[in-house]
């Protein structure tokens, strides 16, 4: 398989750093040593992440635990790749487990007629979905309010409606978010928007809603730029708008 190449490295804070592929992106976390991956692109990004690592000083292995936001192939793809190059723990939450481990069949969004063109952009720049040989050999699962080991002490927030297991990650002691796909960046003027290619679009929003009121500094999505300063109040500003139709 072709690498599924990162298209461009942006150092978020002195802390973070973001890995753009032609879809979506993944994030590297650091303390001290020990490195965090949230997100893992699609099948083929392991070798580009482990690059990625190197080029921030460190060693893949210096990669503790791999973070998955939820199951689609371009943010669980590459995880299994990078999980064997790196020796890293796989997480996610119990209810997209399964399906990260392949013990189900996928449940597929409900497409709205608006994202129709985005989706069939979206699905001629990813690779072909993991075969079973590219899946996660182990998967550790979380549940809401879970810590984890990184960043002070990182919390699990369940935010369904994405998908069933969805989760963002709330690292209080730095005001920084992960919000995976449950609210994303604008591609046109950097607007903080809800995220597209949803299971139930109504249990989204209030997901949104949720993250709306956590207080954050920092914003990262799976999709679009991050929002660095007052994110808190970039998501609160959208959540109304967000409701509208």
């Amino acid at each position: 398989m072709t690498p599924y190449r990162t298209t461009d490295v942006v150092d978020v804070t002195p802390r973070l750093r973001m890995l753009r592929f032609p879809v979506g992106q993944a994030y590297l976390w650091r303390d001290g040593d020990e490195l965090t991956l949230i997100d893992a692109g699609a099948p083929g990004a392991g070798q580009p992440i482990a690059d990625a690592v190197r080029d921030w000083g460190h060693a893949p292995q210096d990669v503790r635990r791999i973070v998955l936001t939820h199951f689609h192939e371009d943010h669980a793809g590459g995880a299994a790749e990078f999980a064997r190059i790196s020796g890293a723990e796989v997480f996610a939450h119990r209810l997209d487990a399964p399906y990260v481990r392949g013990e189900a069949p996928w449940p597929e969004p409900v497409i709205e007629t608006w994202e129709r063109p985005i989706r069939d952009r979206t699905l001629a720049l990813l690779p072909p979905r993991p075969a079973p040989s590219e899946l996660p050999d182990a998967v550790s699962e979380s549940s809401d309010g879970d810590l984890l080991d990184f960043g002070g002490g990182a919390r699990v927030v369940h935010v369904p409606g994405h998908t069933d297991g969805s989760i963002a990650l709330y690292l209080p002691a730095h005001g920084v978010l992960f919000t995976g796909d449950t609210a994303a960046a604008s591609p046109a003027d950097g607007a903080v928007v809800p995220g597209v290619f949803n299971l139930r679009r109504d249990q989204l929003l209030d997901s949104f809603g949720r993250l709306a009121a956590l207080d954050t500094d920092v914003a990262c999505f799976g999709h679009g730029d991050p929002v660095v300063g007052r994110a808190g109040a970039a998501l609160r500003a959208a959540f109304p708008h967000s409701r509208v139709g």
